[in-house]
């Protein structure tokens, strides 16, 4: 056989892309019961004789606003790792591509746009605004899907989807539809959250709230009849134009003769009265409290409870409208603030301020601050639907990875509101509601033609759209073809897992769940896996303003997509955020280079060899240890996968590859190549290409291009043969395999692979080699100096293994010669492992004046070590300094000693 040449240094930009456009023409990503699936003659074999499990997961769709960043270049490689898993483990599986419409978002660009030439969307008008934000979804849809497939993203292009598609519009209108028939749907005037410079209602969770420097405003109100003022104090003086009430607590004793007297608005001369309600905190401030139930939520539900008077003090673009006095109209709320103190310090009604930090709302697109704002929109009765998702995860429909988020999904159901889902904006779903001058509200699933109750043509459709989360929240079937009963959404509905971070478990999650039990009558999916936030490594947010993001295709650029998506799944913990920079990822690219410099290394070895059948019994000792040590690592990688521990999924294949298989395997069968007749070396390249062979099985979902691209070189039809007819267990059998790697099957957990004992004998050999190269290091030992030692070895103990596998222990550890003693030999340095004794021997070739003040060096450097740490531990920093601190300095203490006392012990032996 001729040997397999690898290019010598591993280059990703040679193959990405060729391999990608590979596994999308030959169907790879699609599920296997479709027909242009490679693995469909498999999947109707299989499914003749039992059910074939399915796998389905739905992309969290990003905006069509801009590129992606590393939040979703995570998102993107947690659902590829776990859907590659899936696909090799023989479940029809379908990952379900798409990207959302954004309404406010995608409206702001197009605004922002028109705005540098110098118009308005009104100058356009709707319907040319719209053709023209189409184009801008276009373009940034383009960069999207490049990027996704930069990423290596194994989604099915087919059955992409967009939440502004003709299906999901079908979708969303017959929701809104069925909302509004069973009386879950309607239209009611409310106060809202508003934002001036978007024009529309924000849901609650649209409202990012921001901690902002402010002040406390204390002011007069005097009693109608003269006989006195009172205090009440505010954070919007300019507010109390809107005032229809001063509220008590109805227990404050201070107050109650007052409950129910009138009070004068100042300014105004308005008369107001004061109420007693339970809302009020009678330990804050001066216990009497303005109420405006136009501008403030709670106001708004003390307002409710005494029929108060509701008075809107601003416009749609957040001016102050003409229910204050002239001199303050058309000003916006921070303009007006200032007049009206100057106006209140001249009529002796303001006492004072008082400089404080508070939290104020923000548009979460604009940032804008929001308005509290009386208006009509268009509500959900959230409560209903929000028991039955309760009631799902009780049940154990649905379950969280980690479960600590279960508190937050419990948390926000229990005090959920109604969601407002009307937005005055135009870039998304009309509201299928129309208007008829007689009065009446026409909702239809068709456009309507005439008004059923007159008969009148006249009719207006509302001019509003449906919030963004309207269409995102029936995700989960919508995209499989919901309302219509296609055998996608037979098929592969209700979805498997959700991945997704956990910034909008209450935009989304809490939703799509409620929309899934309340339209298909299941929860849409049942594992919840809720990853951490990609922040920088100062544990700070990415973004634009501070300049600390990193865009995903410029890591790629650099060191490839594999680099990338192993670097985030290895830091990827359960419950935490991951923390990185540009250079987290060379990481990644190392391990990359190790995987293909190992297998450039077993390919170049195939010169010259036969590759035979290597059955259990032609194995050595050595091999049954790497076999044992690739069946740890399937096993540890399967649970990962199961349990959504990608860190700990991509530790053990780390482990495996780096440590197991090349620093030891590899090194170890070298002595096959060396000292070996023809028919070893050609067992030992066999054993070799079938461990390599089933090693990039175990790691494809986390490295998918290096492993595919190395996949391809193998001689794989003479490796699946040779290790059928050799009865091998993991053997590729031809019906599940169509020769790309990605479609192969996933490593099977073998028990008859595991052998306790030779792990404890080889367990001995690596621990001994580790403690003779750590000798070496610690007496400055030219690595490349061969040494003698001597053993002792304890009787009956796995360390009888040193004896047979002298050849191994030299290779490994650059020893000359080992000589087998009972007693401790003279000028010599030792060390102790399980069941041995080793000494380095001082010989001719070390020299023993040298290597002695090199010791007598070290002493002295750690007797100033001992002598600092003594110091600060006598004086006042284990007093004042934290207890871990205090320990710290302990613990660098006896490390400190215990190195004198080893270091003198070498002196002495010399």
């Amino acid at each position: 056989m001729k040997a397999i040449e690898l290019e010598k240094a591993y280059n990703p930009k040679d193959f990405e892309d060729r391999i990608y456009n590979q596994w999308v023409d030959s169907g790879c990503f699609k599920p296997a019961s479709d027909e242009k699936s490679p693995l469909h003659a498999s999947y109707l074999s299989k499914s003749k004789n039992s059910a074939v499990s399915k796998y389905t997961v739905v992309i969290p769709p990003p905006n069509v606003t801009g590129v992606l960043h590393m939040g979703h270049g995570l998102n993107n490689t947690l659902q590829d790792i776990v859907v590659r898993y899936h696909r090799m483990k023989g479940d029809n599986t379908l990952w379900v591509p798409g990207t959302d419409h954004a309404g406010i978002a995608t409206q702001n660009v197009v605004e922002r746009q028109l705005k540098k030439e110098g118009l308005t969307r009104n100058d356009l008008g709707r319907e040319k605004f719209i053709e023209r934000t189409w184009k801008v979804k276009e373009d940034h849809h383009a960069t999207i899907v490049k990027q996704q497939r930069k990423l290596g993203n194994s989604v099915d292009w087919d059955r992409e989807r967009f939440t502004y598609d003709e299906g999901l519009s079908k979708a969303v209108r017959d929701v809104f539809v069925t909302l509004y028939e069973r009386g879950l749907m309607y239209k009611g005037q409310r106060l809202v959250n508003w934002c001036p410079r978007c024009g529309t209602a924000l849901a609650d969770d649209e409202v990012d709230h921001e901690d902002t420097q402010g002040a406390m405003y204390h002011l007069y109100y005097e009693y109608a009849d003269g006989s006195g003022k009172i205090e009440v104090a505010t954070t919007r003086p300019e507010t109390f134009f809107g005032d229809t009430a001063v509220a008590v607590n109805p227990s404050d004793e201070r107050y109650t003769t007052l409950v129910g007297k009138k009070l004068k608005l100042p300014i105004t001369g308005k008369e107001i009265p004061i109420i007693a309600d339970d809302y009020v905190d009678k330990e804050f401030g001066t216990g009497m409290v303005k109420i405006t139930p136009a501008h403030d939520p709670n106001d708004w539900e003390v307002g409710k409870r005494h029929n108060l008077e509701v008075i809107n003090l601003l416009t749609p673009d957040g001016k102050l409208n003409e229910n204050v006095p002239e001199k303050y109209r058309g000003l916006k709320p921070e303009q007006a603030r200032k007049l009206v103190i100057e106006d209140l310090t001249e009529a002796g009604l303001f006492k004072g301020e008082e400089k404080m930090n508070h939290s104020v709302g923000h548009c979460y697109r604009c940032k804008t601050v929001v308005e509290p704002y009386l208006s009509y929109q268009w509500f959900v009765k959230m409560k209903p639907m929000a028991d039955k998702a309760l009631a799902a995860w009780k049940n154990g429909e649905i379950q969280f990875f980690p479960k600590k988020w279960e508190n937050t999904y419990e948390h926000w159901l229990t005090n959920i509101r109604d969601w407002c889902v009307s937005r005055q904006i135009w870039w998304g779903h009309r509201i299928p509601a129309w208007y008829c001058e007689c009065g009446e509200t026409i909702v239809s699933r068709e456009d309507p033609e005439c008004c059923p109750k007159c008969g009148s043509k006249n009719l207006k459709q509302d001019a509003d759209v449906l919030d963004t989360w309207f269409s995102s929240w029936l995700w989960p079937f919508s995209t499989l073809g919901w309302p219509q009963e296609t055998e996608d959404l037979a098929t592969f509905y209700p979805t498997t897992a959700l991945v997704t971070a956990y910034d909008i478990i209450f935009f989304w999650v809490s939703r799509m769940i409620m929309a899934g039990l309340e339209f298909t009558g299941k929860a849409p999916f049942h594992d919840i896996y809720i990853h951490g936030l990609v922040r920088d490594k100062q544990g700070r947010k990415m973004s634009k303003s501070l300049g600390n993001g990193i865009d995903p295709l410029e890591i790629i650029d650099m060191y490839g997509a594999d680099a990338l998506k192993f670097t985030l799944s290895y830091m990827c913990a359960q419950g935490q955020d991951v923390l990185v920079d540009k250079d987290s990822f060379k990481m990644g690219s190392k391990f990359c280079n190790k995987v293909w410099n190992a297998s450039r290394y077993i390919l170049g070895n195939l010169e010259g060899r036969t590759l035979i059948p290597v059955t259990d019994a032609d194995l050595t000792e050595l091999d049954k240890w790497i076999y044992t040590r690739l069946d740890n690592a399937v096993s540890l990688a399967k649970d990962a996968f199961e349990a959504y521990r990608y860190n700990d999924g991509a530790s053990a294949i780390y482990e495996y590859f780096w440590n197991d298989l090349c620093d030891w395997y590899v090194e170890a069968t070298k002595l096959s190549f060396k000292n070996g007749d023809e028919k070893e070396k050609d067992r030992a390249v066999s054993v070799l290409l079938n461990v390599l062979e089933e090693s990039l099985r175990l790691m494809h979902p986390y490295i998918p291009f290096v492993t595919e691209e190395i996949w391809s070189k193998l001689p794989l039809a003479e490796i699946i043969e040779n290790r059928r007819k050799a009865g091998s267990q993991n053997v590729i059998t031809n019906s599940e395999y169509n020769g790309l790697l990605v479609d192969a099957p996933y490593p099977e957990v073998t028990e008859a692979r595991k052998n306790a004992e030779v792990s404890a004998r080889f367990d001995v050999l690596k621990e001994l080699i580790r403690n003779i190269r750590g000798l070496r290091t610690e007496c400055g030992i030219d690595p490349a100096l061969k040494i003698s030692i001597a053993i002792k070895i304890e009787s009956g103990t796995n360390a009888e293994v040193i004896k047979e596998k002298t050849d191994m222990i030299q290779l490994l550890a650059g020893i000359k010669s080992i000589e087998f003693v009972d007693a401790n030999p003279s000028k010599s340095i030792g060390t102790v492992g399980t069941g041995y004794e080793a000494f380095l021997l001082v010989d001719e070739n070390i020299n023993i004046e040298q290597l002695a003040a090199k010791f007598r060096k070290d002493i002295d450097w750690e007797k100033e070590n001992v002598r600092r740490s003594e110091n600060k531990l006598n004086g006042k920093f284990a007093e004042h300094a934290p207890a871990e601190l205090v320990q710290a300095e302990r613990d660098a203490l006896e490390v400190a000693k215990s190195k004198i006392e080893k270091l003198e012990g070498y002196l002495r032996n010399l």
